[in-house]
This record gives structure tokens, C-alpha cells and sequence, in this order.
């Protein structure tokens, strides 16, 4: 059995989660720079068996496309072509950030550790798996 790699895709940063070996627990992998999200998927899957990868959909409150979708669906084009054997799923986002800085903020992180962007992304894609993973 493969890992589930879960992306928040962000037109700066992306954040990235991943699950173990038996797809049981969901954990923060890392964030990095968007224009670098290539370099680190080719690296990262041609080391370790991944057998989904999950990238969230953005959505507004009434349930419209959000502004990045644009670049999403550009680098899921992209992701289909370097990747055409790797089954890609999209998922519900919405909230995570959100849900992610109040995790934040129950786990006690001082204002100034909330303020890292690249950490909310991080948690973001976590949260992202964990729904996937409970929802399946």
C-alpha cells in the first residue's frame, strides 16, 4: 500500500501532507515555494510509493470557484503530464485555513509562530488528508 500525499496548492507557497504506509495517519511533510513544487514531487515520489495524490479545491462560501483555481487546474494540467500513472483527486478546502490558525492557536503557538504562513499552509494540507482520510 502506498502514502496519499495531500497539497494545498498556493500561487506563493504550497503546503504538503502525507500519510504513512497503511494510510492511517495523516502528518505536516513540509511547505515549499510554489515555482520549487515540481523539483520536490519528481524527487519525493521517485523515493517513497505514493499512490494518490490529493489537491484541494478551493471554494467561496457559496460554493464558487475560488481566484486560484486558475493556477490549480494550470498545475494539475502539468502534474498530468509528468505524472500520467498517478491517480490525482481533488478535494473540498474549504476552511482549512481557517481550521488550521485555530489549530494553531489551541495548540498554544506563541502570536508570533502564527504568523508563519508556510507552517498554516503545512497544516492546511494536513487537514486537508485528515477529512480525506475519515471521509473515505
Amino acid at each position: 500500500m502506498g502514502r496519499i500525499l495531500a497539497i494545498d496548492y498556493g500561487t506563493k507557497r504550497t503546503g504538503i501532507a502525507i500519510t504513512d504506509e497503511l494510510q492511517l495517519i495523516a502528518s505536516g511533510l513540509t511547505t515549499v515555494p510554489t515555482k520549487e513544487l515540481f523539483d520536490f514531487l519528481k524527487k519525493y515520489i521517485a523515493s517513497e510509493k505514493v499512490e494518490l495524490i490529493l489537491v484541494g479545491e478551493p471554494k467561496q462560501k457559496d460554493g464558487s470557484a475560488s481566484d486560484v483555481e486558475v493556477h490549480i487546474k494550470e498545475f494539475i494540467v502539468q502534474f498530468s503530464k509528468a505524472f500520467p500513472t498517478m491517480e490525482l483527486k481533488r478535494v473540498d478546502e474549504r476552511y482549512s485555513s481557517k481550521m488550521a490558525f485555530q489549530t494553531m492557536i489551541d495548540s498554544g503557538l506563541k502570536k508570533k509562530q502564527r504568523r508563519n504562513k508556510a507552517l498554516i499552509d503545512e497544516i492546511s494540507a494536513t487537514i486537508i488528508l485528515q477529512e480525506y482520510l475519515y471521509n473515505r
